[in-house]
């Protein structure tokens, strides 16, 4: 599903945010992406789905070869992938089911798919009794389950998630993290970057920790001690 090898991405300002990486994530796994601040998490990340090209090596996201990609061909890849953020980024004058529809009808979805699709996800994420809410009417919480719906209405193969539980109280991350083991088992492969040591180490899955740039540690199931509270 996700194949990394030697990738080299370097700024114009000479900081090397990843160095020499190589791995690979298969098909419904769940991963965690973790290490302090500045270690290079985003950047990796953010090359999942071409935000961030990179200076060298190859990545492989499904049939996706991403350093040959023209632009034209980047939302194919997107439509294949979930995608979501700390801030959520939802759009404030639409209502949360005109906010997950919307991003079924950029991609041309017809409207009794997108009702249907819609409906599904509301209700997977918990929050049916919210569609005719604005994104201002809503916690954290609520905001952050809204933007995973949104994510995964399209039935994507991967969600990529940085940060997801980032601005959020421990009980609401919680619920945040029941949902995205939902979708895991669902088949659906799971990439999440985080700092949040007690998530890590409460719902077991393969860890991938980069520091400096480098992965240090790539272990299923292991344990993570974060030594900065902020990333």
């Amino acid at each position: 599903m996700i194949e990394y090898k030697n990738v080299v991405k370097e700024y114009p300002n000479g900081v090397l945010a990843t160095d020499h990486i190589s791995l690979k994530i298969e098909q419904g796994e769940f991963v965690y992406v973790v290490g302090p601040s500045g270690a290079g998490k985003s950047t990796f990340i953010k090359m999942m789905y071409h935000q961030e090209v990179p200076t060298s090596g190859e990545i492989k996201v499904n049939e996706y070869e991403l350093e040959k990609m023209k632009n034209s061909e980047v939302p194919y890849l997107r439509r294949e992938l979930g995608i979501v953020f700390q801030d959520f980024k939802l759009l404030p004058r639409l209502t949360v089911f005109e906010n997950i529809a919307y991003a079924l009808q950029v991609i041309e979805k017809k409207p009794e798919e997108v009702q249907k699709r819609v409906v599904r996800v509301l209700d997977l994420v918990g929050l049916s009794h919210k569609a005719d809410s604005f994104p201002n009417e809503l916690s954290g919480g609520e905001q952050q389950r809204i933007a995973i719906a949104r994510a995964i209405a399209n039935k994507p193969s991967i969600l990529i998630a940085d940060e997801p539980t980032g601005n959020l109280d421990p009980e609401t991350a919680e619920g945040i993290m029941e949902i995205m083991e939902r979708i895991n088992n669902d088949g659906t492969t799971v990439v999440m970057a985080t700092h949040n040591s007690y998530i890590v180490n409460e719902y077991k899955h393969r860890v991938i920790e980069i520091a400096d740039g480098r992965i240090i540690r790539d272990q299923e199931g292991g344990e993570y001690e974060d030594e900065i509270s902020n990333d």
